[in-house]
């Protein structure tokens, strides 16, 4: 099993320990791992308290199912990592949690995600105030071809959140001090957002996305485009974003997850296999292809 070391510098297994002391080599408290066979999702899928509520999502793609009968909660100020390997659906869920995938011809969702009480596929959610709610950091950065000011007060002035400029130039700064970039930029905010490196482009994006006072941030992959510098950077971020918003990250990488994330939605084929505390699902995986994959039998 992986041994690795969280972004608060605790070891995984410690972690493990300190939530199941159940400690077994497969299967609960000794009983064996659950056949590769079985794909109904093992392990809790629902949260004390959720910001948004996952229930029996299917996706289709023309007549193709690429997600089937998913069920999970996303808690509040916690990380949730979306894993498995290339094809299984992950990025495919979360593009679902604020209808991004409403782009896609011939797809289609059913099920219920619910924010707020409300199902966001319900035919009068208006989608923009929306993915403001439920705002999306995607794989390579993508800011606007505008200055870094205008990348961050575009959000707020087109949702009415400033009254003036005062309240905007208040909003650009908090947000990029958030994002851990105000310093690096402060004296150039005239300047091209596209002007700064993939690292600084990215946090400006996650500023972008935090400027407009989302419930929930997507993050798709977000450190894959990024040096091993700038993803240690965003993943310190992400640890302190999350005391703020709720925050699910999909990504390729298992010590990422590991790193950055205290629950773990193990994903194959569309079926998510396994979710729990990520301690567990990385040292003590219930579902015997949850342990193939992070053992590195495939992926």
């Amino acid at each position: 099993m992986l041994s690795l070391t969280r972004i608060d510098g605790t070891e995984l297994a410690d972690t493990m320990a300190e939530n199941d002391p159940k400690t077994r080599s497969g299967g609960e408290a000794g009983r064996p791992l659950v056949s590769r066979d079985q794909r109904e999702t093992v392990g809790r899928v629902t949260v004390d308290d959720p910001r948004m509520v996952c229930r029996g999502v299917d996706v289709y793609y023309g007549d193709k199912q690429a997600i089937k009968n998913v069920s999970v909660d996303i808690g509040r100020n916690e990380v949730l990592a979306m894993i498995g390997p290339s094809g299984c659906g992950k990025s495919t869920f979360i593009r679902c949690l604020n209808r991004m995938n409403d782009t896609v011809d011939g797809c289609r969702v059913t099920g219920e995600i619910i924010l707020d009480g409300t199902n966001i596929y319900d035919k009068n959610v208006d989608v923009v105030p929306l993915r403001a709610q439920v705002g999306m950091v995607f794989q390579k950065p993508n800011p606007f071809p505008k200055s870094i000011y205008e990348n961050v007060a575009y959000g707020p002035r087109i949702h009415g959140l400033t009254r003036d400029k005062a309240e905007l130039d208040e909003c650009v700064e908090t947000s990029l001090r958030k994002a851990g970039l105000w310093e690096e930029v402060k004296d150039r905010l005239d300047q091209p957002g596209t002007g700064i490196s993939g690292g600084q482009q990215q946090r400006l994006c996650i500023a972008r996305t935090i400027a407009v006072n989302p419930e929930l941030i997507l993050m798709d992959e977000p450190c894959s485009a990024l040096d091993p510098i700038a993803t240690s950077v965003i993943e310190d971020l992400i640890d302190e974003l999350r005391t703020q918003y709720s925050i699910c990250i999909v990504t390729h990488s298992m010590q990422q997850a590991a790193r950055v994330s205290q629950r773990t939605a193990y994903f194959h084929l569309g079926d998510l296999i396994e979710v729990g505390p990520t301690g567990r699902i990385f040292t003590n995986p219930s579902h015997q292809l949850t342990q193939d994959y992070i053992t590195g039998r495939f992926g």
